[in-house]
């Protein structure tokens, strides 16, 4: 087994210290389940440095870089059967059947989402021994069945045409993103867009008005409306006004740890009032405390008795990395070239995360569930929170949804 997965388990027992019992019903509850990541990434497979250096070489732009490393790291294992060895082994370690798959980029921009969707089918089309492109709540329980791990895929924003000629046609592309199978959007991501304020904006604005015909429209098509990076205002709006159950995927609590990326009480509440859930991220910044294992375990905890079991969820927002990645970076010191920051990733000052406690490995799921299990939640309840409820709200999203028409005039 890679060594960095058992280091990390190891790291991840040492922090819980769970009793014997404790161990033996959290992990075969955990074999049991079924395991849905509400927000995350499939493992990824190695980049090529000595392909990316050779491109910086030959003159290829920041953008051509990104793209040929994203090609790399999401569709290595089509061609690298070593890659697909060790992706498989990661799932395995975590227990995983589903993740709900970025498969966008932070943006409205139709065409960048279709690279990584892109990438994702070919994915799922090609690599059906192992890994299963969802579009329905059954194909993940079959996976389940059948010992296979599937993809679920989401998008970080609203594809939008981008011509402004009337709502209806900027909307024009959500039917078409759920046709090609996406299930859930983001209305923003850390900056304001045209339907909102993302969490990083200071003035705090809400929704848009058109912000507010695209939750319908998400609504309409059998999209989960996402509101994981939006601020705190918006986020509000968006549960008020949504018909079908709405999530705040990958997030924490502002009550344990006030932070921008965090969702104060009374959007959670909103959001749980709507039918669905919040679910809680591995990354350590936003946690708060030492921002390890145990303090995200208090995340979950402080949501399961405050709000209820049925309203909890684990979007984990962590991807396994590859184990030659660190030594293929060294090969571009020097290559890569400077680019400005990205405007629609702006991370105020204090506010960006840092390198991750090794407990809250992707991989550690397991004890994810253990530490549930010395909390002393109900099985039941554990089995909401590991995928149950992510299930439940994929099954309310696509009710009465077959193939969704463009909008009427």
């Amino acid at each position: 087994m890679d060594p960095r997965i058992t280091e990390a388990y190891a790291h991840g027992l040492a922090n819980l210290k769970p009793s014997a019992r404790d161990l033996e019903v959290g992990l075969r509850l955990h074999r049991e389940a079924l395991v849905f990541d509400a927000y995350g990434f499939a493992p990824l497979a190695p980049m090529d440095g000595d392909a990316l250096r050779q491109a910086a070489g030959e003159g290829a732009s920041q953008e051509e870089l990104k793209d040929l490393r994203e090609h790399q790291i999401m569709s290595g294992q089509v061609r690298d059967l070593q890659a697909r060895s060790e992706a498989a082994e990661a799932w395995e370690a975590a227990g995983v059947t589903c993740v709900f798959q970025n498969a966008g980029e932070e943006c409205q921009a139709p065409l960048q989402h279709l690279k990584r969707f892109a990438r994702h089918t070919q994915n799922g089309d090609l690599l059906r021994g192992h890994l299963v492109r969802a579009t329905l709540p059954e194909d993940v329980e079959a996976a389940k069945r059948a010992g296979k791990h599937c993809l679920y895929l989401t998008t970080n924003g609203v594809p939008l045409a981008q011509q402004w000629r009337s709502a209806e046609e900027e909307l024009a592309y959500l039917p078409l993103f759920f046709q090609m199978g996406c299930r859930m959007m983001h209305l923003t991501y850390n900056r304001r867009n045209l339907l909102g304020d993302g969490c990083m904006e200071a003035a705090n604005g809400g929704l848009s008005d058109f912000g507010r015909l695209a939750i319908a429209e998400l609504n309409r098509c059998g999209l989960v409306c996402d509101v994981a990076h939006s601020g705190w205002q918006t986020s509000l709006e968006a549960a008020q006004l949504s018909r079908r159950p709405m999530v705040a995927s990958h997030t924490t609590c502002a009550a344990l740890h006030a932070h921008p990326r965090a969702k104060p009480d009374g959007v959670i509440k909103a959001i749980a009032d709507t039918g669905g859930y919040v679910g809680v991220c591995c990354v350590s910044g936003f946690l708060g405390g030492a921002g390890d294992l145990s303090r995200f375990l208090d995340h979950l905890d402080y949501l399961m008795r405050r709000f209820g079991a049925e309203h909890v969820a684990i979007g984990t927002d962590k991807a396994h990395s590859a184990a030659r990645d660190e030594q293929e970076w060294a090969k571009l010191q020097g290559a890569w070239p400077k680019a400005r920051a990205i405007f629609e990733s702006y991370w105020p000052e204090g506010t960006l995360p840092g390198a991750d406690d090794p407990s809250l490995a992707w991989t550690n799921w397991p004890l994810f569930t253990v530490g549930l299990v010395q909390r002393g939640h109900s099985e039941a309840a554990i089995r909401q929170v590991l995928g149950g409820n992510v299930l439940r709200v994929a099954r309310a999203a696509l009710e009465g949804i077959v193939a969704p028409a463009p909008a009427a005039p």
